[in-house]
């Protein structure tokens, strides 16, 4: 069982994103944040094999919750992708810095976030 957890504050896309990923099958169980903060509270709750995360969010936002991740030992090696709004090179080269494995701009195809799923997940 993959673990993933979508950290997204927009209720809608975070719904959408939770059917994309449980449309690859059974193996994918998703659990939701709605700002970096709950995302953090979830963080020590499971074994996560994935985060999606959006940039732009209330309290912690998502280059924050990168950070944390990437430079806490516990979860340096959870997989992230960034999925957001923000599309310029200098925010993907950004993103991919601080230890992204892959970025996504909004809107996306379910088919192009399913297939960066499949990317960084793969064995």
């Amino acid at each position: 069982m993959k673990n993933i957890l979508v950290v997204e504050d927009s209720e809608s896309t975070r719904s959408m994103m939770k059917a994309v990923i449980e449309d690859l099958g059974e193996d994918y169980l998703v659990f939701e944040a709605g700002t970096g903060f709950e995302a953090l509270k979830l963080l020590p709750a499971e074994a996560f094999s994935l985060i999606i995360t959006d940039i732009n969010m209330p309290d912690i936002n998502g280059i924050e919750l990168i950070s944390f991740v990437k430079s806490t030992p516990q979860y340096r090696g959870i997989p992230v992708i960034i999925v957001s709004t923000e599309g310029s090179e200098e925010d993907r080269r950004r993103g991919l810095a601080l230890g992204a494995e892959a970025y996504i701009t909004k809107p996306f195809k379910p088919e192009d976030l399913q297939e960066k799923i499949r990317v960084v997940l793969s064995p």
